[in-house]
């Protein structure tokens, strides 16, 4: 099997720490059972648990592929085949406004129809230019299945098969006709 090709690594902005203390700050805080929690996140355990998000992060586009991965203590790795990219888009709210911040969430076929997206990849540096790099190979590898398929065989070689496969009728026919006599 083929190693995969890179084309591009997404970099991440720092800010994406600053992001996670806020939104699990946030989180905990409209829940009450969050509020004690809130004052041990808000004395350094959101600092190191969004450090060790960041330095986590990484996201590769390979010629077939779009790999990312996040975890602060449980990592997750995701592989999603670029054939199978339905949708790309961008998210904003206030608090990524703020940070200056963008969520480029992406959805597959099959992805299940609940309204889930297969991934979402906050605060890539470059966003823009990234998501037209995943279309573009996406769009490549596209062009090869439909040319792949358009241009299997050629016609000589489709005349030749159907050649030998008339011979092999024309000795099925002899053979039986002397089994007969």
């Amino acid at each position: 099997m083929e190693s995969p090709n890179e084309i591009r690594r997404a970099e991440f902005s720092p800010k994406i720490k600053t992001y996670v203390k806020l939104y699990v700050g946030f989180l905990l805080f409209v829940t009450i059972i969050g509020i004690p929690f809130l004052i041990i996140w808000l004395l350094g355990l959101g600092q190191y648990v969004s450090r060790r998000y960041f330095e986590n992060l990484k996201c590769l586009l390979t010629d077939r592929h779009l790999i990312f991965s996040k975890g602060a203590f449980y990592k997750v790795e995701k592989t999603i085949p670029l054939e199978n990219i339905q949708d790309l888009t961008f998210l904003e709210n206030p608090i990524l406004n703020l940070l200056e911040l963008r969520i480029l969430k992406i959805e597959t076929a099959g992805g299940g129809g609940s309204g889930m997206s297969d991934m979402r990849l906050v605060g890539i540096v470059d966003a823009e230019g990234f998501k037209e790099k995943v279309l573009e190979q996406r769009e490549a590898i596209r062009m090869k299945m439909e040319n792949g398929k358009a241009g299997g065989t050629s016609s000589d070689e489709t005349l030749e098969v159907l050649r030998e496969i008339r011979d092999l009728l024309k000795n099925i026919d002899l053979t039986q006709g002397q089994r007969v006599s």
